[in-house]
């Protein structure tokens, strides 16, 4: 069970390594992108509106982020089932990463107490990581705000 003792990454730390069960099948690990940058965002859940939009405008920058030598991988806890059924719904251009169990979130620091309506529960804090091409994180967004994020994560990424 994944606890709130997680650890906090910083910038120039390295970054977990993983191997997630992805949409349409298949794994991913980060090594499968050793040598480019990888845009990692947490979303809490599938289909619900910030991460729909969320997905939406990564998607709709894949293309940006694919020429400026990036791949976004997306990751929650919902299961691969769960996020077909959502990229095939939204026509999402994005690999979509299951971490069923937690483990991911937990060793990237971004499963915790999280408070909404006045009820206190767990849940996956909204970040993005960059992670750059040495496998090193150059640069984390907590707690996001969707609009304007991509835009944002984009820039990061084209500056190097």
């Amino acid at each position: 069970m994944p606890s709130d003792a997680a650890p906090t990454l910083q910038p120039g730390d390295a970054a977990p390594d993983f191997a997630l069960p992805r949409d349409g099948g298949g794994t991913v690990s980060l090594g499968d992108h050793a040598g480019r940058k990888v845009v990692l965002y947490f979303y809490p859940k599938d289909d619900t509106p910030g991460c729909t939009i969320e997905a939406l405008d990564f998607t709709a920058a894949a293309a940006d982020f694919d020429a400026a030598g990036a791949v976004v991988l997306g990751v929650s806890k919902d299961t691969v089932a769960k996020h077909d059924k959502f990229t095939a719904k939204h026509t999402l251009g994005i690999a979509l990463l299951s971490d069923a169990e937690g483990d991911v979130c937990e060793r990237y620091g971004v499963w915790g107490e999280k408070q909404m309506y006045g009820k206190t529960y767990h849940g996956i804090e909204r970040t993005t990581v960059l992670i750059g091409p040495d496998g090193r994180i150059q640069r984390i967004w907590r707690k996001v705000k969707v609009p304007g994020h991509v835009a944002e994560v984009l820039e990061a990424v084209r500056a190097g």
